[in-house]
């Protein structure tokens, strides 16, 4: 059967530097850090105290406050997202076939202040099992692809993928064949995360996988660089509505980019460390490549995992030297976590609207906050460090990997 043809039709975002797509990509260019002390909580115990907190974020600004109420804070930012994304898309939703628009979502952990914050009542009580009775709804991951269904009435497919700080990634790369396949006319995708909490922080720090930078939280996420010492964790959720090329012809839809591939694979080495040779990530870029029909050389632009970990940067930029080889050197590599922080389940979504943005204005976001040098990483690759490149981006490709093993990659191009 002939595969359909994907399309971007919409986007929104929900980030530590920008509460719109809009105010997501300014920051960008600009080389905006989101890192600061934490708010959320009494940090004074931690070893790291600072992370990517959304700014001047109101819930009830955009939803009734009784339904905030039976939210999760990463429900509430897939709810926010998704309807920027659904309102930029201009989809009509009296005309539109509601059983063929489906939302496959990402989500690494989903409710975990909500679960942080009963366990934490129920063990200062006497004993008696009191619980909210939203607890469990409020918790569990699949509940945001589930609320944005009932809020906007669609009966397509509908489900969470969890997949660590791959999430969001895998939720597209389903989206895109769903549609492909023609189950679908329309999905909304992304992800979203609220892990800014005593038990994310605590236990991320138990991993010793943080920045401890306390003294200079907006320069703690340095991609690259040969200081790094840890990611900054984020929050937030990015959306975008993947649409059939033809439907979306046919309504006359403002078109971002084509949706060309997916790739997926497992490192199956460790728990939580890459494999240090990249052989997971020389797998996953490959077999994208490979799904969309394209040669390592066509390829302009990377938006990499780019945690900022010792380990891990190096072995995914081993990773783009053996699969693109010298034209490696030609591509404009980034990464964006130097300025949102790591969003975990929400990464993959955020990165590749950042992906798509740098598509449709041909500039390049900045790797901010490098400084030193690294001597195991490749002095030719093009970096994009500290300052946003102008570039006529034709292909893009999103790479997004999480704790387990798992790696998924995205390749956008732009529409003919």
């Amino acid at each position: 059967m002939e595969l359909r043809r994907v399309v971007v039709t919409g986007l929104g975002a929900l980030t530590p530097i920008g509460n719109t797509k809009d105010e997501y990509w300014e920051a960008l260019i600009s080389g905006k850090s989101g890192a600061a002390p934490i708010t959320y909580f009494d940090t004074e115990k931690f070893k790291t105290k600072f992370a990517c907190e959304l700014k001047n974020f109101n819930a009830t600004d955009f939803l009734d406050r009784k339904e905030a109420r039976k939210m999760d804070r990463f429900t509430q930012y897939a709810m926010v997202a998704s309807d920027e994304a659904i309102a930029d898309s201009k989809l009509d939703l009296d005309a539109v076939n509601k059983l063929r628009v489906g939302v496959i979502w990402g989500a690494g952990i989903g409710g975990l202040e909500t679960f942080q914050d009963e366990v934490l009542n129920f063990a200062a009580g006497d004993g008696t099992p009191r619980f909210n009775p939203f607890f469990i709804p409020k918790m569990i991951a699949d509940i945001a692809p589930g609320n944005i269904s009932i809020k906007h009435g669609f009966m397509g497919p509908n489900y969470t993928t969890v997949s660590a700080c791959a999430s969001s990634a895998n939720a597209m790369i389903d989206a895109l064949n769903y549609i492909r396949l023609g189950h679908c006319d329309v999905v909304v995708t992304g992800g979203s995360e609220a892990a800014v909490t005593i038990a994310g922080m605590g236990g991320f720090n138990a991993m010793h996988a943080l920045s401890t930078r306390n003294e200079s939280p907006e320069t703690a996420s340095r991609p690259f660089d040969a200081t790094r010492d840890g990611f900054v964790l984020g929050e937030g959720a990015g959306a975008i509505v993947l649409e059939d090329y033809e439907h979306a012809k046919a309504r006359g839809a403002k078109i971002y980019a084509e949706v060309v591939g997916g790739g997926m694979s497992s490192d199956a080495y460790h728990m939580t460390a890459p494999h240090p040779e990249g052989i997971g990530v020389i797998a996953v870029m490959k077999n994208c490549l490979e799904n969309a029909g394209l040669k390592p050389e066509e390829v302009d632009h990377i938006n990499t995992h780019g945690t900022s970990t010792p380990l891990g940067d190096v072995a995914e930029l081993k990773a783009i030297s053996e699969v693109f080889g010298a034209h490696a050197k030609t591509i404009n590599i980034n990464s964006t976590k130097s300025m949102t922080g790591h969003l975990l389940g929400a990464a993959g979504a955020i990165e590749s609207i950042a992906s798509i943005l740098a598509m449709e204005h041909g500039i390049v976001p900045p790797t901010i906050n490098h400084e030193v040098a690294d001597e195991n990483i490749d002095s030719e690759l093009n970096l994009t460090l500290n300052k946003a490149q102008k570039r006529d981006v034709k292909v893009a490709m999103s790479n997004t990997f999480g704790f387990g093993g798992h790696n998924a990659c995205v390749l956008f191009k732009k529409i003919d």
